[in-house]
């Protein structure tokens, strides 16, 4: 569920200024999905770390993913989504803020990309076997999507008014 969502923002990403409103909206809706999976990655170290029997039979990632790929993930991640939600609270659409969301994005692609790549197979097999768990946390993070990104759409199309301003053009 997680990477088509990121698809989705990636998307807008292709005309940010016309898109700002939808680029906004899905962001919106990817924080209670990436906070859900930030948990449940940060549940499975420490399982692994605690020495819980069905974790340490996982094995751990590769050394490089454990101490490189995934600290940079994590980090880009939180500043990622911090600042795109600081940049609607503040209805900033350029400036230092809007620099350090884009810096954090390009940190976050490249580690993003990295750990996909390792994760297909395990991603793969887990289409084939979804826990009922899971599906019952991913289902309540895509409601509290949905529901955090509707309340906060006034505030993205605000920040669509103010980028066409700036921009010199009407969206509309």
């Amino acid at each position: 569920m997680l990477v088509p969502l990121l698809a989705a923002e990636g998307a807008t990403l292709l005309n940010v200024n016309r898109l700002l409103t939808a680029h906004a909206f899905i962001g919106m809706f990817l924080v209670p999905v990436v906070l859900l999976k930030l948990v449940s990655t940060g549940w499975r170290m420490i399982s692994y770390y605690r020495g819980t029997q069905e974790y340490v039979l996982r094995g751990p990632p590769h050394v490089a993913i454990r101490l490189l790929v995934a600290p940079a993930l994590v980090a880009s991640t939180v500043v990622l989504f911090g600042t795109g939600i600081a940049l609607l609270v503040l209805d900033q659409t350029h400036g230092t803020l809007v620099g350090l969301h884009k810096a954090s994005f390009v940190v976050w692609a490249g580690a993003f990309g990295l750990h996909l790549l390792t994760r297909v197979p395990a991603l793969i097999r887990s289409l084939h076997r979804p826990a009922a768990a899971g599906l019952a946390a991913a289902t309540l993070s895509v409601v509290a999507g949905v529901t955090l990104a509707t309340l906060t759409l006034p505030a993205a199309d605000q920040l669509q008014d103010n980028v066409t301003v700036y921009a010199g053009f009407d969206a509309h």
